[in-house]
């Protein structure tokens, strides 16, 4: 009974944790042959930025090395932009983006 009750209180800690980190922006395709993710911004980002990727299957960090808009180099996605980023692993659509600080 005592480990139900434990356990409830670490999921518990966990949603809070999760529900205040606040997403950068969502993952909309991801090109496998290229290791290329489109993702959508909630909030500007920078090359050099470090980010999470969370899903279902997907939980790793990196820091961005390249962004594409329009197939150009930018070093600077704003709100509301929908751009590509190299990753070092597998995403999916629906993954989210989180800040590392």
């Amino acid at each position: 009974n005592s480990i139900c009750h434990k356990t409830v209180r670490i999921c518990r800690n966990k949603i809070k944790i999760m529900a205040k980190n606040k997403t950068l922006g969502e993952v909309t395709h991801f090109y496998g042959h290229l290791g290329v993710a489109v993702v959508k911004f909630d909030s500007s980002v920078s090359v050099g930025d470090t980010v999470h990727f969370k899903g279902a299957t997907t939980d790793f960090t990196q820091t961005i090395k390249s962004m594409q808009f329009d197939h150009k180099e930018i070093d600077k996605a704003s709100k509301g932009k929908e751009v590509g980023l190299k990753v070092d692993n597998k995403v999916r659509a629906g993954d989210k983006v989180f800040p590392v600080v």
